[in-house]
């Protein structure tokens, strides 16, 4: 049976409702599009659902603002009713373009800035929610998962937080460590890996990519990222390299140990195109030491791929490492901001994730299992097969 007509013979557990925050507006846009489609053609062939009050609608988004005082203070409004309504609330706590006056100085709103205004919203709501589903791709505090030292535990205490809100679930993408639900284990939190889209994505804009052990390997830039590399690898049928991080405990450079050397352990690349998958590009000094290494062994094509493209230092190092021949493609997705600078690149892949967070929404607000979104493996393969590999 198909997804759409499986979810129309149940009901949903209220009235859907998307508040997509100004950090999000343009993906709460873009996802609010597929479930209006979705639903008006669901309720043309399906009697019960057209029958539900307030089920097929021309925008489910909720307007709502955060208006700040001069002094930098702000509240968060919801416009309309919420009372009984499922709601689903979109935030990019990365979104550092939106910008706010504080005594007439100009301050970009910050990871924190942004939480707190997801506070905000849900304090507006007032409890009158039905459900409320938090999806904040990039988790708030996800880099500060565990303790070290004498340090804070932010992103326990934040998710912590929410659940005393009156928060359901999190949906979040490729969290840091998704050991941090353990801060909140009586409640749900769902950690998506974006990898069909990521293979979706290569399939569609790299010519000659030959999915094959003897062409094709994927390289976890560090120990950490193995995990994703190694599904990565197994549902492609090809072999898998790792590169470990030798660093200087003995010094602190800017929050950090820092980074001596990359030690390889993997078979060999020569002739071989390789796709370095990780979390995050922040810097990209760690991807472009990585992709520097992988050519020394003789490595053909680089493609680096990360969920979250945070390009804090810019673009200059990359357009380098790409003129150069280090890197063929970088490939990150929309979950958080992108800059025009970084869409305008020619050898930048954007991965547009809005179509699986809305099939997420659709599916949650029908109260039905989202197994076989979470785990796209025969996705994965039919994509292949349709591509011909």
């Amino acid at each position: 049976m198909k997804r759409h007509d499986k979810l129309a013979e149940t009901m949903p557990v209220g009235g859907l409702g998307i508040i997509a925050l100004e950090s999000s507006q343009e993906m709460g846009q873009r996802v609010n599009d597929y479930i209006v489609e979705w639903r008006h053609a669901r309720a043309k062939r399906h009697t019960a659902a057209s029958s539900f009050a307030g089920y097929n609608k021309d925008s489910f988004i909720i307007n709502s603002a955060c208006p700040r005082f001069g002094s930098g203070e702000a509240k968060g409004i919801i416009h309309e009713s919420v009372r009984g309504d499922d709601l689903y609330l979109l935030v990019d706590i990365c979104n550092y373009s939106l910008t706010y006056t504080v005594c007439g100085h100009t301050n970009h709103m910050s990871p924190d800035d942004h939480y707190q205004d997801l506070k905000r919203i849900i304090a507006a709501a007032g409890g009158k929610a039905r459900r409320i589903t938090v999806i904040m791709p990039f988790l708030y505090e996800s880099r500060q998962h565990r303790r070290s030292a004498r340090e804070s535990l932010d992103c326990a205490l934040a998710l912590q937080e929410l659940m005393q809100m009156g928060v359901e679930s999190i949906i979040t993408f490729d969290t840091h460590d998704p050991r941090v639900q353990n801060a909140i284990p009586l409640k749900s939190f769902e950690t998506v890996q974006p990898t069909y889209q990521f293979i979706k994505a290569l399939l569609k804009n790299v010519d000659n990519l030959n999915v094959h052990a003897d062409h094709l390997m994927v390289i976890s830039p560090d120990e950490g990222a193995m995990e994703r590399a190694v599904y990565f690898a197994n549902v492609l049928g090809i072999d898998i390299g790792m590169f470990y991080k030798r660093r200087d405990y003995s010094r602190i450079v800017d929050g950090r140990n820092p980074i001596i050397a990359h030690e390889f352990l993997g078979s060999d690349l020569e002739g071989k195109d390789v796709i370095i998958i990780d979390d995050m590009i922040s810097s990209g000094e760690s991807m472009i030491d990585v992709a520097t290494e992988l050519k020394r062994r003789k490595a053909n094509r680089i493609f680096a791929a990360a969920t979250f493209g945070l390009f804090t230092n810019g673009m200059e190092k990359f357009d380098e490492a790409h003129e150069k021949g280090l890197i063929d493609k970088v490939l990150t997705t929309n979950l958080v901001y992108q800059p025009k600078e970084v869409l305008d690149r020619d050898y930048y892949i954007n991965v547009d994730m809005s179509k699986y967070i809305a099939l997420l929404i659709d599916t949650l607000n029908h109260d039905q299992s989202i197994s076989e979104l979470l785990n796209p493996t025969e996705r994965i393969q039919g994509i292949l097969k349709k591509y011909g590999q």
